[in-house]
C-alpha cells in the first residue's frame, strides 16, 4: 500500500506539471530589449504567467552608438524620426496561432514604442488575440506609447498595459490576475491549474488508474 501511495503522489505531480504546461502554451511574452532592462521585466511576467518567452530581435543588432539619443544622426534617432521606419527582424514566431494572449514589451523611445515593435506587429497575424503592452523607461510613462499603438492598429484587441519600472513580483501577480479575469470574460481560458481527477478501483494488481486531465496512468 505504501508503494501505491507513492505512485499516486508521483502521478499527481506529473498531472499538475503537464496541465501547467498546457495552460502556459496559450500565453506568449514577446519583448524587445536593447540593453537588457526590458528583458528582465519580460522574464518576470513569464515566470508569473507561465508564458513562453520570445525575444524580438533586429536583423542588425543595435550598438551603443546606435542608441545614442543625443546624436540626431544615430540609428535609433533616425528610425524614431520617421514614422514609416520598419527595422528588419531577425525572425518571427512561427506558432502565433498557438497563443491567445500576447504580452508585448519594449523600452520607451522618444515617448513611443520603438519602430521594431511596428515591424513585429505588422509581420504577424494577431487577429482575435489579446495584446497587452508593457514597457520600461528612464522616466516616460507608457500611456502615449499605448495610445499610438492603438491608433496605428485599431482593429487589434489591445488591453491596458503597464510600465514595469520597479514592479515587484507581487504587483505583477496582481496585474496579471486582472488580465486573467478579463481573458475569461472574453472567452479565453484563464490561467488555472485544474485539479487532477483520478478513477481508482479497489487495489488490485490488474486494476487501472488514470488521470483524465493528462492521460497518465498505468496498471497497478
Amino acid at each position: 500500500m505504501k508503494r501505491l501511495g507513492l505512485f499516486m503522489t508521483v502521478i499527481m505531480i506529473l498531472c499538475i506539471t503537464v496541465n501547467a504546461q498546457k495552460q502556459s502554451n496559450r500565453t506568449l511574452v514577446a519583448y524587445f530589449s536593447a540593453t537588457g532592462t526590458t528583458e528582465k521585466a519580460a522574464k518576470q511576467i513569464a515566470e508569473v504567467t507561465g508564458g513562453a518567452l520570445y525575444e524580438i530581435q533586429p536583423a542588425k543588432k543595435y550598438t551603443s552608438a546606435d542608441l545614442d539619443w543625443h546624436d540626431k544622426s544615430s540609428r535609433s534617432s533616425v528610425e524614431m524620426a520617421d514614422a514609416s521606419s520598419r527595422p528588419a527582424l531577425r525572425s518571427q514566431p512561427k506558432n502565433l496561432a498557438a497563443y491567445d494572449t500576447i504580452y508585448i514589451g519594449f523600452p520607451i523611445w522618444w515617448n513611443l514604442a520603438p519602430r521594431i515593435i511596428n515591424s513585429f506587429i505588422e509581420k504577424g497575424d494577431f487577429t482575435g488575440k489579446i495584446l497587452i503592452p508593457f514597457a520600461t523607461s528612464g522616466g516616460s510613462r507608457i500611456s502615449n506609447a499605448e495610445q499610438e499603438l492603438k491608433k496605428a492598429y485599431p482593429n487589434l484587441n489591445w488591453q491596458k498595459g503597464r510600465l514595469m519600472n520597479g514592479a515587484t513580483k507581487e504587483e505583477i501577480k496582481q496585474w496579471t490576475k486582472k488580465i486573467n479575469s478579463m481573458r475569461k470574460n472574453l472567452g479565453a481560458k484563464p490561467f488555472t491549474y485544474p485539479q487532477p481527477v483520478f478513477i481508482i478501483a479497489a487495489y488490485d494488481e490488474k486494476r487501472y488508474s488514470q488521470c483524465h486531465e493528462c492521460g497518465l496512468g498505468r496498471y497497478q
